[in-house]
């Protein structure tokens, strides 16, 4: 399933030699027992987040599994790659155009399967097919949906607790969502698929992460993705 034509020797990961990668890959099956093999993986390829050259040299094999030609789950292989790519800069995203362009398709069939009960997976399949789309922030921030993060008052320069999701409630700052109508660009489109995948609450999400908030300390308002955005 992986490239013969890769040195898996030369390239490293997060613990070192990728010689164990092919290995890894040859082990799944699609079955239960390939639960153990996505861990190790994840933690060799995209160790808290962070990727290797030998998480790029994967991309062929993640491809292979998420449009079907091998064996393992759609799902996590459309997730590693989105974490991937995401990180992926202009030669890296040219080497591996044909394979993110298959792995593109492969996201938005996997956002038609997400159970109703996990909104959040939600998040993190649709950021992975901004990644593959190559839309900048947001196909590495979107999952500040449901993330407790810390901004910066542009006025008085306070730290603000902001919290978009489930607990929205226990923000710091008081929340003012965007109306349905108002959102453009990437915030009408996110809103427009969770929508149309009957994902309401990711949407109400979307209108606090494009909406505004008050500084509870010098009672500014301001917006809550351009203090992402910066």
């Amino acid at each position: 399933m992986t490239h013969p034509a890769v040195d898996w020797s030369q390239l490293r990961h997060a613990y070192g030699p990728a010689d164990d990668i092919p290995v890894l890959f040859d082990r799944l099956t699609g079955g239960r027992e390939d639960e153990r093999v996505w861990h190790d993986l994840w933690s060799a390829l995209c160790h808290q987040g962070t990727v290797y050259e030998a998480s790029y040299a994967a991309l062929p094999a993640l491809a292979d599994i998420a449009a079907g030609r091998a064996p393992g789950d759609r799902r996590q292989a459309v997730l590693m790659a989105g974490l991937i790519v995401a990180e992926a800069d202009a030669a890296q995203r040219s080497r591996y155009a044909s394979r993110i362009d298959e792995l593109a398709p492969a996201a938005r069939a996997c956002l038609a399967e997400v159970p109703a009960g996990e909104p959040e997976t939600f998040v993190y399949l649709a950021q992975s097919l901004l990644a593959f789309e190559n839309v900048p922030v947001w196909s590495q921030q979107l999952d500040l949906l449901f993330e407790e993060f810390e901004t910066e008052c542009p006025e008085c320069g306070a730290a603000v607790c902001v919290l978009l999701g489930e607990y929205a409630d226990e923000c710091d700052a008081e929340l003012h969502p965007a109306s349905p109508d108002e959102l453009t660009g990437i915030g009408a489109r996110v809103h427009a698929m969770a929508l149309g995948a009957g994902r309401c609450e990711v949407a109400d999400w979307v209108t606090r992460l494009f909406g505004h908030a008050t500084c509870p300390e010098c009672e500014a308002r301001f917006g809550v993705s351009e203090s992402v955005t910066g």
